[in-house]
């Protein structure tokens, strides 16, 4: 199944949304299981050579994705919220290195929510950037694509 985008948003926002032939915990599991998250988030032809998940609120998450260009880019964030199986808010850090931030862009809100139904479950980032600049700035940069690709990868490897 392929991403779902919203269209392109006036405001701060971005909404992409994603189902997935598996079940909600295994899902779950793929995006807070650092073992799991290393082997799907970024880019094809990238890797996660650092991936740590303090999975409480106030906890850190840190990725670091090895680019196809040989390039290091972070991903940075404290959790804000986690409803097990169903939420996980996690609030990027102030890093300015890149507008994207490695798929947790710097000052924004990430809300993903899991939901499933008839074995299938649907994954749903909703990003809230700091200004709708820093949105314009991350879509230039190819979050929407960069993202797609991402659950393209995990969809992959739930098989």
């Amino acid at each position: 199944m392929s991403s779902e985008l919203s269209p392109r948003p006036a405001g701060q926002e971005v909404v992409i949304t994603r189902t997935f032939t598996a079940p909600r915990a295994l899902v779950w599991e793929a995006w807070t299981d650092p073992v799991h998250l290393r082997r799907w988030w970024g880019p094809t032809g990238s890797g996660s050579p650092q991936c740590e998940v303090e999975l409480r609120v106030g906890g850190r998450f840190r990725l670091q994705v090895c680019g196809p260009d040989g390039g290091l880019y972070p991903c940075h964030g404290t959790y804000r919220e986690i409803v097990p199986l169903e939420r996980l808010v996690l609030a990027g850090e102030a890093d300015e290195a890149h507008p994207c931030g490695a798929g947790l862009p710097p000052r924004s809100l990430v809300t993903v929510t899991f939901a499933e139904q008839a074995g299938q479950t649907t994954v749903t980032l909703h990003t809230r950037f700091a200004s709708v600049e820093r949105r314009a700035a991350a879509e230039e940069a190819g979050y929407r694509t960069s993202w797609a690709i991402s659950l393209e990868r995990l969809a992959e490897r739930l098989g």
